[in-house]
């Protein structure tokens, strides 16, 4: 069996590669800096917060959030832990599952998302959005889409987040 050589990548791939790689590495520190600095949250404890607002009724299994922010279930639970203590959330049982717990926003943790949003989603807009064109945006999207599928992991068809018991 002869080995094949490998498919270095051409002289634009590797361009579009390392422009890639440039947004991998700078935009997160960005949007926490911004974060960190105007509400004291980091990025990742914003995208919880805002998960959790943006789901039907403030509330989501926190299997769910952990799949969403892409964290482990520990990671989730320990800033679920200190949101609970500054009175951003409760947890309750499932009362469809109780192998489940649900993660409930507070008025008070609604009301750190509602002040911190406006600069996040400004911020956001400054590094992206108002560097591209409308079609751009749409061609980001799709990029962003085939990439994406790739690096995710594939949903098990019999087993989805909703259904896979937490962790104790």
């Amino acid at each position: 069996m002869t080995e094949e050589p490998p498919r270095w990548l051409s002289a634009e791939e590797m361009q579009a590669w390392r422009a890639l790689l440039g947004v991998i590495m700078w935009l997160p520190p960005a949007l926490d800096a911004q974060l960190r600095r105007d509400a004291g949250l980091a990025h990742f404890e914003y995208a919880l917060l805002a998960q959790l607002s943006m789901s039907p009724g403030d509330r989501a299994r926190i299997s769910d959030l952990a799949v969403l922010a892409n964290g482990a279930l520990p990671r989730v639970s320990k800033v679920l832990d200190r949101f609970e203590q500054r009175g951003w959330l409760t947890r309750t049982p499932d009362p469809s599952d109780g192998r489940y717990t649900l993660a409930v926003l507070t008025a008070q943790g609604r009301a750190v998302v509602e002040r911190s949003a406006p600069g996040h989603v400004e911020h956001v807009r400054g590094l992206v959005f108002d560097r591209l064109t409308p079609a751009q945006v749409r061609q980001l999207t799709r990029i962003a889409d085939a990439v994406g599928r790739a690096v995710r992991p594939e949903p098990n068809p019999t087993h989805t987040a909703r259904t896979a018991p937490e962790e104790p």
